[in-house]
């Protein structure tokens, strides 16, 4: 949608982001089947193939917001705040908003599939946690000591994506409870003494975190989904209980 907005042709998925999509449509492909085949009276089955249509739809969100604030970066050339015209302030601004807008969806996709997670497995995490997140999820797996394999290959991707993820969670913690994320750059500048001019953050060592936290975000839909199709494709679909 961003792209015809922007002029640009229709995204083609590849890589991880391709692999993530196919296994999610795997996944809504087996429960549509499963649910011509069988009564679905507690209408768990469709519960859970509106949620992952969800999540492909966030996904998609989450990809355009980051190719959206690619594009803007790209007209900000100046150095400072106060050197830009009227024209590239208007694009920074832009840049900004889908930054933001990109860096708060990664971790509301992670949280929403820790839900489904939570769901498909059985997990009980609210018992842990009422309001869980993904990583309370990942957590309860190695306490249960269930699923082993999709455990480990997951928190692999997790340790693998720590650092940026980790630059991620504390902009968007600041910027849900404290400030704008953009003004923190602003603020250090002010605490150091820095009465001149506000030099620009570092724009794009923030889209190449983004972009890695996009990246992770993929591998984990693509880990956990491929992990259930396999399951349901050899043992049929048991919802546990």
């Amino acid at each position: 949608m961003l792209r015809t907005l922007l002029g640009e042709q229709p995204r083609h998925n590849d890589g991880y982001l391709k692999a993530a999509v196919e296994s999610m449509t795997k996944t809504v492909q087996l429960l549509r089947e499963e649910i011509k085949k069988h009564p679905d009276p507690t209408h768990d089955h469709r519960k859970l193939e509106i949620w992952i249509r969800g999540l492909i739809v966030s996904l998609d969100e989450l990809e355009q917001s980051w190719y959206a604030a690619c594009h803007f970066r790209k007209s900000v050339t100046s150095g400072f705040i106060d050197d830009m015209s009227l024209q590239e302030k208007e694009e920074y601004a832009r840049y900004v908003y889908f930054y933001k807008n990109g860096f708060i969806r990664v971790f509301a996709i992670l949280d929403k599939l820790g839900t489904v997670l939570d769901e498909l497995f059985n997990l009980h995490t609210s018992k842990v946690k009422v309001h869980f997140s993904y990583f309370t999820v990942l957590r309860q797996f190695k306490f249960l000591k269930i699923h082993d394999s999709l455990s480990e290959e997951l928190e692999g991707i997790k340790a693998k994506y720590k650092v940026p993820m980790g630059t991620l969670r504390k902009r968007r913690n600041a910027e849900i409870h404290y400030m704008n994320a953009e003004m923190q750059d602003d603020l250090w500048q002010r605490m150091q003494g820095h009465d001149t001019k506000l030099e620009l953050e570092d724009l794009d060592a923030h889209l190449d975190d983004l972009k890695q936290g996009l990246d992770m975000v993929c591998q984990t839909l693509a880990a956990s989904f491929r992990y259930t199709n396999q399951i349901w494709t050899t043992q049929g679909i048991q919802l546990e209980n």
